[in-house]
């Protein structure tokens, strides 16, 4: 095996761009990276686990080993307020990479969140401390502490590259990824558009209709539908 490779400083994107994320959904930032080709948003077998969370923040990462959490560890001891935790474990089923332990130990860290490709456990605890957790599995199984792997590496979690540093945001609609230099464009054009939601929404309670809103009815016309003033059943 290779030997370990732990970094112990991350070049993190700017909290204030962080700061406006906290502010922007997955769904909006998603369909803003277009130019990044749609990329960065992580398998939808990540889920959260922590009802109601929502997380914008740089990226720390920890790969791990099957049925060992001690990489995790080391990743959080090097933590910084703000950050969101990402882990890879290489036996995704292995063990629990995560625990109310560890959450009470983050909570007093002010780390933002985690998001684990693999398993977490104690989870009644750890949503009752209000930790925002994202996870492919719940598995108890405990984790043994002894093997290599990385921290504040590139690591791919949910089909997705994570590097130390990226901002990474997540709320009910699962987890999205940008590239630190691609962030504050990416956030900028989100926000441009949730201030366009707001004013369609504002339309609709006028009287307008999602139907001529959405771009819907221009669509419908270019397909030359033909309509039936009849029911299917009735009659010839």
């Amino acid at each position: 095996m290779n030997q370990p490779s732990v970094f112990l400083r991350v070049n993190r994107v700017a909290a204030s761009v962080c700061a406006q994320a906290q502010d922007v959904t997955v769904a909006d930032l998603h369909e803003s990276t277009a130019h990044l080709g749609f990329s960065g948003l992580m398998s939808p077998r990540m889920r959260r686990v922590t009802p109601g969370a929502r997380i914008a923040g740089p990226a720390i990462t920890a790969l791990t080993q099957p049925g060992d959490n001690l990489m995790m560890h080391r990743a959080l001891r090097l933590a910084q307020p703000g950050d969101v935790l990402v882990v890879t474990c290489l036996g995704e089923t292995s063990a629990a990479q995560w625990g109310d332990v560890a959450t009470t130990y983050a909570r007093e860290i002010g780390l933002a969140g985690v998001v684990v490709q693999g398993c977490v456990r104690d989870v009644d605890n750890v949503i009752g401390m209000g930790m925002a957790v994202w996870a492919t599995q719940i598995w108890p199984v405990h984790a043994d502490k002894g093997k290599g792997g990385g921290v504040n590496v590139p690591i791919s979690c949910g089909d997705v590259l994570v590097r130390p540093g990226d901002l990474v945001v997540a709320d009910g609609d699962g987890v999205l990824v940008l590239p630190r230099d691609e962030a504050a464009a990416v956030v900028a054009a989100a926000q441009v558009k949730m201030r366009k939601e707001s004013e369609a929404a504002d339309a609709i309670r006028k009287g307008a209709t999602v139907w001529d809103l959405s771009g819907a009815a221009a669509a419908y016309a270019r397909l030359g539908v033909v309509e039936v003033d009849a029911a299917f059943d009735d009659p010839a």
